[in-house]
């Protein structure tokens, strides 16, 4: 991701904590739950290590190709489970987005340098229309899940607040809402700073 250091470090970090939230909360779901919950892990620890800033750490030329193997199979995966979930097509779009980006940030390779993407329409961000088609998802995404955290929350605080009756607060829907949330805003950053 290209930007400057400060603002990716504060992404990487919060996309790890995001991540490792899905991964604690995958403990406590049932087997449909542990499946959304590692996926969303793994969605917030690649976007953490995508995040990291550039100038500071350098990823070898086949760390993309390792990003792009990794979520291709995550998308493969959520294509499957699709059948049972609409919650797997945002899964989906996710990790295409994340072999997209891993691509487009490849050196000598993708979209960003010179490819036969869009017959040369593409710029240093990507092709344009895909980038935007993925922006306006995910921005779209993050207000309705906005939105759903908005009643949840106001729900939770009537009754008692975190970790009261209702379970732990690894088993808190609106936490697992707001994770979503998280990293549908991450994954809007990452994609403008393409």
């Amino acid at each position: 991701m290209h930007g400057p250091a400060m603002s990716g470090w504060l992404l990487m970090a919060l996309c790890a904590v995001t991540g490792a939230y899905c991964l604690l909360r995958s403990g406590g779901e049932t087997a449909e739950g542990r499946r959304t919950a590692r996926a969303e892990a793994l969605m917030g620890f690649g976007m953490a290590a995508m995040a990291v800033p550039a100038a500071v750490v350098t990823p070898p030329a086949w760390g993309w190709a390792v990003y792009a193997g990794l979520f291709g199979a995550a998308s493969l995966r959520a294509l499957w489970f699709l059948r049972r979930g609409g919650h797997h097509l945002h899964h989906l779009v996710g990790s295409s987005a994340m072999v997209y980006m891993a691509l487009t940030m490849a050196p000598g390779g993708g979209a960003a340098h010179g490819g036969h993407a869009g017959h040369g329409v593409a710029t240093a961000g990507g092709v344009p229309l895909l980038t935007g088609l993925l922006l306006a998802y995910y921005a779209v995404y993050v207000l309705w899940s906005g939105s759903r955290l908005i009643p949840v929350a106001a729900t939770a605080t009537a009754g008692g607040g975190i970790g009261t009756a209702g379970g732990g607060w690894s088993t808190r829907p609106e936490l697992a809402l707001a994770c979503r949330l998280t990293m549908g805003l991450a994954m809007f950053a990452m994609l403008l700073a393409l």
